[in-house]
């Protein structure tokens, strides 16, 4: 098979995004699913190919291949089904808002861009949100579990990330809310105060 040199250029860079891919499936459920849309993008038939390529090298990692508009349904459908997924930017984009609305709000989910050395940006995956800064709105959950990526992605500090994440499933388990994510029943909270219930559920793990 021969490729133009855009597409050997896109092949190096999808080996190191695999790779990443696959060490981050070893350090949770050891489960990947890459997406693609082979069956209509050629392009996206290399991808494929480059993932099951890399795949070989890790085989304590169960990969699998989904078609991009079949993930976006399966992830309203049955998320509890994916642990890890790999795609391109623009499918990465359009899911990442899908998974963000599973979790109630944008202001729940974490987000790291890394380098092949596992060393990046870590932060909410909603960026600064400058229209509500100062307002004490915000929810807070997406920056505390970014830290809790980046000690477990970068620095392997994995027992810390666990309690970070745990403190937070314990303020939410306490019906503490954000107005984002708030309803009927639950105790609506400023982003200081979402902030104050982490960290006593923290101190108390």
């Amino acid at each position: 098979m021969q490729f133009y040199p855009v597409t050997v250029s896109a092949r190096k860079l999808w080996l190191k995004i695999a790779h990443s891919a696959f060490r981050i499936a070893q350090k949770r459920h050891k489960k990947l699913c890459s997406v693609d849309k082979a069956n209509v993008l050629e392009v996206t038939e290399l991808w494929r190919q480059v993932m099951t390529e890399v795949g070989k090298e890790y085989p304590d990692v169960e990969l699998s291949h989904m078609y991009v508009d079949n993930a976006a349904m399966q992830l309203v459908r049955a998320p509890k089904q994916f642990d890890v997924m790999v795609t391109t930017n623009m499918f990465g984009d359009i899911l990442s808002d899908t998974a963000a609305m599973l979790t109630g709000s944008i202001g729940m989910l974490p987000s790291a861009s890394l380098d092949a050395n596992a060393k990046g940006m870590y932060e909410p995956i909603h960026g600064s949100a400058p229209d509500i800064a100062g307002k004490g709105i915000a929810n807070p959950l997406a920056t505390i579990l970014s830290v809790a990526m980046m000690l477990r992605y970068t620095f392997n500090e994995t027992a810390a990330a666990d309690r970070i994440e745990h403190a937070v499933n314990s303020a939410l388990d306490a019906n503490v809310r954000t107005a984002d994510i708030y309803s009927d029943g639950m105790i609506k909270v400023s982003t200081s105060e979402m902030g104050d219930a982490v960290v006593k559920a923290l101190q108390g793990a």
